[in-house]
């Protein structure tokens, strides 16, 4: 047995939704942590192929206690707000009040910032423009770019979790369908980083 069945990333890692891993592992000793792509929904398969996924997230950062039974932290962007509605859809079970999610949208107006409640759980919905979800997660938060310069992937990422547990922020609070009608035209965006 993995260790990564004993954690509420079993499921999405048996289906094969953690894609192109950075970091697939332990970043503490009851911490675990998974930083690359999350599949939402596959492509048919022809033949027995295997394709790539037909909506995915890129720059997803999420992680969750060994043993628990919820995610904690979640980072990641996807290139249209309706992506929001796959994501709980996929991880609901394992979302709750206490988790801190962020969802980076590519077709919102890059003044917004907005809370989202679905399920048990609140996500903090903003914009990504030039910058990636790394580098906006660090100066929402306000982390030094500096105190994190001789730190490995998982050292990153644990600081970077922790660090979200205390966010808090007023951001105007929507309903999901609000969301839906003011939300703009995908912006399609080449080599994002992952």
């Amino acid at each position: 047995m993995t260790e990564i069945t004993q954690t509420p990333f079993a499921t999405v890692d048996a289906e094969g939704r953690l894609l192109s891993p950075v970091h697939k592992g332990r970043i503490a000793s009851d911490v675990y942590a998974f930083r690359g792509e999350l599949a939402l929904k596959f492509a048919e398969k022809l033949s027995g192929e295997a394709r790539p996924p037909e909506i995915k997230l890129d720059q997803v950062m999420m992680t969750a206690p060994v043993g628990g039974t919820a995610i904690s932290f979640f980072a990641g962007f996807g290139v249209s707000l309706e992506h929001l509605g796959l994501l709980h859809n996929l991880l609901a079970e394992t979302l709750d009040a206490s988790g801190k999610y962020f969802f980076f949208a590519g077709n919102l107006d890059i003044s917004r910032r907005y809370r989202i409640s679905l399920g048990n759980a609140t996500f903090w919905v903003l914009p990504l423009d030039e910058a990636t979800v790394y580098n906006e997660m660090l100066e929402l938060l306000g982390i030094d770019r500096g105190d994190l310069k001789r730190l490995d992937t998982a050292e990153k990422l644990r600081v970077i979790a922790e660090k979200s547990a205390d966010f808090t922020d007023s951001w105007p609070v929507i309903t999901f369908d609000e969301g839906l009608q003011i939300m703009g035209p995908v912006k399609i965006k080449e080599n994002r980083p992952v």
